[in-house]
């Protein structure tokens, strides 16, 4: 049986700060110091954060990329998710594009995984942290539900060093979805959505047993789940970068403490 004991804690919430108007923000967002970068399946546009001004696009269909599902900025590396939901089996693969160029400079294929379907990535104290999910409803593997959604720490190679699932009521927010996006905080936290409510969830890594420890729930009126972005160069405080797919907009939320 699944299980992972919980209290549902409300705590504190994001003040919106800015909105831009982003016909190119349907899957996630990813930020570094001077841009973000709006991911649609098979379409990144890079934005300058001061007006949201398009800087460059990426065209991912000569590629075959299908289903981008979200991205982190590392060492002007762009590192996205990349899978073929809602396609059996599952296929995933890490895309990395130059920030400046916007070109494709590399790959990491996990091929068909059973782990799940690729969502997100992040790098956090020397290893690789991603998250494989699983779905409900039609778009369940044989024999398994969103319960089966796995974060896994990684080596450099990519290989397994350990995995932690959600507790239940995570999944059950999730609905027949996963969970769609996540990124490591400051404070060794992780902030992580689901595929449509407008809120983040702080989990972090349990001292004991595989269930993610489950910290609280924060508002966020500015996201509709999907992949989301901490902007790490904002020292201090928790700068938020997130979609809403109905409004086609990028949103820039602050944790009020």
């Amino acid at each position: 049986m699944f299980s992972g004991a919980y209290q549902q804690v409300w705590a504190q919430e994001f003040f919106l700060l800015k909105t831009f108007q982003v016909p190119a923000a349907k899957q996630a967002v990813a930020v570094d110091a001077d841009h973000f970068y709006a991911i649609n399946n098979s379409e990144i546009t890079k934005h300058n954060k001061k007006d949201g001004s398009v800087l460059a696009t990426m065209d991912g269909k000569p590629l075959g990329f299908t289903h981008l599902n979200s991205g982190v900025v590392l060492d002007g590396k762009l590192y996205c998710a990349n899978s073929n939901f809602p396609n059996m089996p599952m296929l995933s693969s890490v895309e990395i594009f130059d920030t400046k160029t916007m070109s494709h400079i590399g790959n990491h294929s996990f091929g068909i995984d059973q782990r799940g379907s690729l969502t997100w990535i992040d790098r956090k104290d020397g290893f690789w942290w991603a998250v494989f999910a699983q779905y409900s409803g039609k778009n369940a593997s044989e024999g398994k539900d969103n319960r089966w959604t796995t974060l896994v720490k990684m080596d450099d190679q990519w290989l397994q060093l350990g995995a932690w699932v959600f507790p239940d009521h995570l999944s059950k927010a999730f609905s027949n979805y996963s969970n769609s996006g996540g990124n490591w905080s400051e404070e060794g936290t992780i902030y992580c959505t689901g595929h449509d409510n407008a809120e983040v969830y702080e989990l972090r890594i349990p001292k004991s047993g595989y269930f993610l420890e489950y910290i609280r729930t924060i508002p966020v009126a500015g996201i509709e789940g999907q992949g989301i972005a901490i902007d790490r160069t904002q020292k201090g405080k928790i700068i938020l970068y997130g979609i809403q797919r109905s409004r086609n907009t990028v949103t820039v939320s602050e944790l009020i403490k």
